[in-house]
């Protein structure tokens, strides 16, 4: 009888280990850390490099001008193609204004022998909007955030 007492005895504090390890193993599974979300920085796009009406203000005085007489979109003529010039610059308003007073006084040297005539009734705003609309032309081409502090 006494055997019978001891291994019920036994029985019971084994059935209890086992029933309180298991109840661990399950609060240690239920406790698992969640990572907290990641916070994704909220950044605002910078402007457009030109707005629509710009650019097609330019392609509209590109196309009235003589331009066409040496540049082409995508082939050198006289003068580079006008993809060329878009992907040698960047999409910044420095670039804007030094391209736009080689439009005005003309340059050389830059593409070639074959100097640029100068296109001295063309005004700054619309150098700068015809400028404007041929760095766009390359789409890889992103504009260029100036880190003002």
């Amino acid at each position: 009888m006494k055997i019978k007492k001891l291994i019920t005895a036994v029985l019971c504090i084994t059935f209890i280990a086992f029933i309180g390890h298991a109840s661990a193993q399950v609060k240690k599974k239920a406790i698992v850390k969640k990572k907290a979300p990641v916070a994704v920085a909220k950044t605002t796009p910078p402007p457009p490099f030109a707005t629509a009406p710009e650019i097609e203000d330019g392609k509209a005085l590109v196309s009235k001008s003589d331009c066409l007489a040496c540049h082409k979109i995508d082939s050198k003529l006289v003068g580079p193609a006008y993809l060329a010039i878009a992907e040698k610059y960047p999409q910044d308003q420095n670039t804007v204004n030094m391209l736009s007073q080689k439009v005005i006084s003309g340059g050389s040297g830059v593409w070639g022998p074959v100097p640029m005539a100068p296109h001295p009734v063309i005004t700054l705003a619309e150098a700068n909007k015809m400028v404007k609309y041929i760095l766009t032309l390359n789409s890889k081409n992103t504009p260029v955030v100036s880190k003002l502090g």
